[in-house]
């Protein structure tokens, strides 16, 4: 028997983490194998999803690959567990064009049930006008049943049931109102102090989800048929990829990597003093304005990737890892690849997703970031990257002999990302 389920709610800051992460770990907890998926481009949900259970978690997006490419990739990994459970982003049906690419549109692409997951602060038995519209908004769209966050007593909870029994749908429980079941800041990192402060929020979430949520129900909803896995046999290319991976660089897609077909070794730009043997360096996002000074510390790596660079090797840096490229972030010095110097000052967000199309090759991404790249004149981009709508952005990707860098977290799970060197 196989469980599948998507976690919805109706906005964000309903507590869909939270209660991935407690139903995660209260299964695992029963030595029952889940695989985590996550709805959207998310890099930070993935990696709480990674300490619950112990496996690398999916990202699902509709917009950065195909939907054949989704139904394989859960398809591959949901084969091996026995539970798979995909958290949602945003509202149920918050899309990256109206429905589309959202949790209710991955369940129904993946024939998959939603769980539906409501805020009850403030309220009691009006919820049944919100049980009521999700369920039926959608009618190829089914929805198991409901769970309560932020209930503040039995009490409360007993108001509740009773809107989901006017409704007729099943409501499999509730997770109490809990100062302790704040999500730790998605700023961490994955320092040992950050990793034990989310373990502990795990094991907080799993122990309010064992006591108050029907798991055994729930279960017994959410059962999907067995699904034919195509074996495909991939021969790995005789390349040597080596992957920034540690406390300021970790923002990595698990299927990229499997993407490259080729040996993986990792190192730490904090850490290492020498740079491993590799045909290819990937610097992937990450944090490296909360570690500048230990990077800048660390001239030895900084040489090594600089001199890397000039004698023409292949690197490919998104984000954190393009910063980490440049003269400087906010007076700290990284490797100086590229003449430019970013900063954190007045910082604002910018995030979407991205189409970037080369000469002659296009992929898709996203971006999510805070810093600004100062000093750019002369320094041409050698993309042109656009929004959802088909509006170009002034997002550069820059290049400096087999270097390419730029903002966009980039997803080449169905591609091959070394066409960029063509």
């Amino acid at each position: 028997m196989k469980n599948a389920f998507v976690i919805a709610a109706a906005s964000s800051g309903s507590g869909k983490t939270t209660l991935s992460l407690g139903l995660m770990r209260a299964l695992s907890r029963r030595n029952v194998e889940v695989q985590p998926f996550k709805c959207g481009p998310d890099y930070i949900d993935t990696q709480y999803h990674r300490i619950a259970t112990g496996k690398d978690s999916i990202n699902l997006d509709l917009f950065m690959a195909s939907e054949s490419h989704v139904r394989k990739l859960f398809d591959t990994y949901s084969s091996t567990s026995q539970v798979s459970i995909i958290e949602g982003a945003m509202g149920m049906f918050d899309g990256f064009d109206g429905m589309e690419g959202s949790a209710a549109d991955i369940a129904r692409k993946l024939n998959v049930s939603v769980i539906l997951l409501i805020n009850a602060a403030s309220t009691s038995f009006s919820v049944a006008a919100i049980i009521y519209g999700f369920t039926r908004f959608c009618p190829d769209v089914k929805v198991a049943g409901v769970i309560f966050n932020r209930v503040a007593s039995s009490n409360h909870f007993s108001f509740l049931e009773d809107a989901c029994r006017a409704t007729g749908v099943a409501c499999f429980g509730y997770i109490g109102k809990n100062d302790e079941l704040r999500t730790p800041s998605r700023h961490l990192g994955l320092s040992l102090e950050s990793q034990k402060r989310i373990e502990k929020f795990v094991d907080r979430a799993a122990f309010e989800t064992e006591n108050t949520v029907d798991i055994d129900r729930l279960l017994n909803a959410t059962i999907i048929p067995d699904r034919k896995i195509e074996i495909q046999d991939l021969h790995k290319r005789n390349l040597m990829v080596a992957v920034a991976r540690d406390e300021a660089f970790n923002f990595i897609y698990p299927v990229n990597l499997d993407a490259f077909h080729a040996d993986i070794v990792y190192f730490s730009p904090l850490h290492d003093r020498m740079l491993p043997k590799a045909d290819l360096i990937y610097l992937p996002g990450g944090y490296p304005e909360l570690f500048a000074a230990e990077l800048e510390k660390n001239l030895e790596l900084r040489r090594a990737i600089k001199e890397y660079a000039e004698a023409g090797g292949k690197i490919l840096a998104e984000c954190g890892g393009m910063i980490y490229l440049t003269e400087e972030i906010d007076g700290k010095k990284m490797c100086g690849i590229f003449p430019v110097k970013t900063s954190m000052e007045n910082a604002h967000l910018q995030l979407g997703y991205r189409k970037i199309v080369f000469d002659g090759f296009e992929i898709s991404g996203h971006e999510f970031h805070y810093s600004d790249v100062r000093d750019t004149i002369g320094l041409p981009s050698i993309a042109r990257q656009y929004n959802i709508r088909g509006k170009e952005v002034s997002t550069p990707v820059y290049r400096f002999k087999n270097v390419i860098a730029g903002y966009s977290h980039l997803y080449w799970g169905e591609t091959d990302i070394l066409n960029l060197w063509r």
